[in-house]
């Protein structure tokens, strides 16, 4: 989505964890056979180490509604239309960070202090968050690779954990929208929900990391 960037490449001290399945919300069923899953990869490129996310749809990718193309840059409201979604916190705090990233080559990155609770401050103080999006599509398969620089995530704590949870919004082309994510801890989707953050990375953020689904 950005011409002249550097494509990023998965470290070759790296491994990328094994694709997890989001699965749909019940209270959303989705119409189209579809699956969805999201798999990550410590990544580099010319501006660094940082995180590479692959998010990738098998089916009826012709009946999806997708955004048009856009100038890449952020915008709000990624969520109403097909976008795909990342949450990252530290384990035992309350402040996590959430991005967003559309087929349309927009993206959205966030900091929240509690759930629901934009950290403005943080956000003005820190560099901006310039994702590398890449999109490709084919008969049924649609892939969009999301490359996050270090900077963006939150920084490496001693013997803590990270939580992510991943997720996407998915627009048919009737503009029904259904929500996928690694666990639904309640009735209606919410990817805020802290019990939705399933995926555990408990190896130091660049070092190799562990993947493993939490159990709780």
């Amino acid at each position: 989505m950005t011409p002249d960037a550097p494509t990023p490449t998965p470290s070759r001290l790296q491994r990328p964890a094994a694709a997890q399945p989001l699965l749909c919300h019940p209270a959303t069923p989705c119409a189209l056979d579809l699956r969805v899953s999201v798999s990550l990869a410590v990544a580099g490129s010319e501006q660094g180490p940082g995180w590479l996310l692959s998010y990738q749809l098998r089916g009826e990718v012709g009946r999806l509604r997708l955004p048009e193309p856009a100038l890449p840059g952020p915008a709000d409201g990624l969520w109403q239309h097909t976008c795909f979604e990342a949450f990252v916190a530290r384990a035992d705090e309350v402040a996590y960070r959430e991005f967003n990233f559309s087929p349309s080559g927009q993206w959205a990155a966030y900091r929240f202090s509690a759930e629901r609770v934009r950290d403005l401050p943080a956000e003005a103080a820190e560099a901006p968050v310039v994702p590398d999006l890449q999109r490709e599509t084919t008969e049924h398969i649609l892939t969009l690779l999301a490359w996050l620089p270090r900077h963006a995530l939150p920084a490496p704590a001693a013997g803590q954990p990270l939580h992510l949870g991943l997720s996407a919004v998915i627009e048919d082309a009737e503009g029904r929208l259904s929500y996928w994510a690694l666990r639904h801890p309640g009735a209606r989707p919410d990817f805020h929900h802290r019990d939705g953050f399933a995926l555990t990375l408990t190896q130091p953020l660049f070092d190799p990391p562990t993947a493993s689904r939490d159990t709780a």
